[in-house]
């Protein structure tokens, strides 16, 4: 998806490492959405290096499961609380 894929590598690297998380990468033969992998890896952060690596319904459900970063803009998505939630 990306333009310049080791340019958006080395900002994911750079902004985990300001942020003290190590980088796990996607397989990118997983045919599984963004979301379940992140649940499956326990991820705690999601990396994008731009807003547009993700689309909103995306985005959402991986809020689910963890934070999410955006290396340019700099912006922060913090994950759904689950405090007070009745089922």
């Amino acid at each position: 998806m990306s333009t310049a894929p080791d340019w958006d590598a080395a900002q994911i690297q750079r902004l985990a490492r300001r942020l003290g998380y190590p980088v796990v990468w996607p397989s990118e033969l997983s045919v599984l959405p963004i979301a379940e992998q992140v649940r499956n890896a326990g991820a705690k952060l999601v990396i994008l290096p731009a807003p547009e690596h993700l689309g909103p319904l995306a985005l959402n459900s991986v809020m689910e499961f963890a934070d999410v970063e955006v290396v340019l803009p700099r912006l922060s998505f913090a994950r759904w609380s689950t405090v007070g939630v009745t089922w």
